[in-house]
């Protein structure tokens, strides 16, 4: 008879040869070793030992994040010859010790270096929801996105620095949640802007989130406020938004794309609808500054860990990466401390700002998934997700609405550092209001 992880394992290897040929979402499949998981985690249960709260799921593993005996390539030539990670990230560790079958790793933006999800040097990722036009699937972590989106695998890992779970989230139709920086350990994962870099789940439903969140935490959950919460994910949205004030950014400085305008609307009616009391706001800078402002953060941040590989001749580094990396060197010294000092006045604001609400309203992305064609790499997508880092907040995206071509248009409701069971719960209620979301047609 064959176990819930046996099973489980099977039929997302089958989805993956299925499927990945023409999505390109996993960078490694290790389809032996995640049947060796299985096997062992099944007969584990079967003699009556703890399966774990993850028994029977499969995760992909965003590939800058180490998993033991597979080469963490980080989307790049320039660690074709690097060695099998000889151990696994701690936060790979506390998934297996959870049950977890770990049957892969996702592709990325080249060392997580880009919104788009575009990766010249290993290839792009498909967006699954539109088979004729190669769609943006959001970055850096592209394969995570798409391989959750397309039934693949139901979870995955993703990291986020300026937008890197959110974007893909939004623009593939899934939830992704962007955690506060340092909850997350980050031992075992390639850097790129140490200041901001976290960890985050991408699955298909929050009440799906917050147990891969919670198994990410292991023993710390408990020291998370409202942690408790999370021992029961499917009750998490049970006490509703009633009498909750959400802000409502008001976007000025950010055009909106039609059909993302009408689906924020639509969410702050469903929001109204549940008893939340509206607060229209804005931020106490145009969410553009914050974009500017981190440009001169993480910029000299991947220069400083990445020089060696960004000078080099012959250069290996996709242009576009090299270009960031390379203009992270020209930003003066003076530019980036004066950015750090006004970054702690921001993140004081800030404090101040969200204790008229307790939750922020955004459109994750100002416009559904573009054509790759219609990508400019000098343009960064990240413009409403960006300022959640900068001012060390928490956020989670999930899908509210489809554009009128039938592509996924995420909300975000962002929310103060360490309330992310808050922001599980305002999503998890949210969710249960819209109804189901279902995931592309692809056969």
């Amino acid at each position: 008879m064959t176990g819930l992880a046996a099973a489980a394992t099977e039929a997302a290897l089958a989805q993956i040869e299925r499927l990945d040929p023409s999505l390109h979402a996993f960078a490694t499949v290790n389809a032996e070793d995640a049947r060796e998981q299985a096997r062992h985690l099944d007969a584990r249960a079967a003699a009556g030992g703890p399966p774990g709260p993850l028994y029977g799921t499969v995760v992909g593993v965003k590939d800058i994040i180490d998993v033991q005996g597979l080469r963490t390539a980080g989307g790049s030539h320039t660690r074709a010859q690097a060695a099998p990670a000889a151990a696994d990230a701690r936060v790979v560790r506390r998934l297996r010790a959870a049950g977890a079958v770990l049957v892969g790793k996702t592709a990325t933006v080249e060392y997580a270096f880009g919104g788009w999800g575009i990766n010249v040097s290993a290839g792009t990722p498909r967006n699954p929801w539109d088979m004729a036009d190669a769609r943006a699937p959001g970055g850096s972590s592209s394969g995570s996105g798409v391989a959750v989106a397309a039934g693949m695998v139901p979870w995955a890992l993703g990291t986020d620095t300026g937008g890197s779970v959110r974007l893909p989230a939004a623009f593939c139709g899934i939830v992704g949640l962007k955690t506060t920086f340092g909850l997350v350990p980050l031992d075992g994962v390639l850097p790129l802007g140490e200041r901001f870099d976290s960890i985050g789940p991408m699955t298909r439903t929050v009440a799906d989130a917050a147990k891969l969140f919670a198994a990410m935490l292991a023993e710390d959950v408990a020291k998370l406020p409202g942690g408790a919460l999370l021992a029961s994910p499917e009750t998490l949205g049970a006490a509703g938004l009633a009498g909750r004030r959400i802000g409502i950014l008001e976007t000025p400085d950010v055009p909106l794309h039609a059909d993302v305008a009408r689906v924020f609307e639509e969410t702050q009616r469903l929001l109204t609808s549940l008893g939340a009391i509206l607060v229209p706001t804005t931020m106490p800078r145009p969410v553009t500054g914050y974009v500017d402002a981190m440009n001169d953060l993480i910029g000299p941040s991947a220069y400083s860990l990445y020089a060696e590989l960004a000078e080099a001749e012959p250069n290996l580094l996709g242009p576009p990466i090299r270009t960031r990396m390379l203009a992270g060197r020209d930003v003066p010294a003076w530019r980036m401390l004066a950015e750090q000092k006004r970054q702690l006045a921001d993140i004081a604001a800030a404090k101040e700002f969200f204790q008229n609400f307790d939750a922020l309203l955004t459109p994750t992305t100002p416009f559904p998934a573009p054509k790759l064609e219609d990508c400019a790499e000098s343009f960064s997508p990240a413009i409403m997700t960006r300022f959640v880092n900068y001012l060390d907040l928490a956020a989670i995206s999930l899908p509210m609405g489809l554009s009128a071509e039938g592509l996924p248009i995420g909300m975000q409701l962002v929310v103060p550092y360490l309330q992310e069971v808050r922001a599980l719960a305002f999503a998890a209620a949210l969710e249960s209001a819209r109804g189901a979301f279902a995931g592309p047609d692809l056969g």
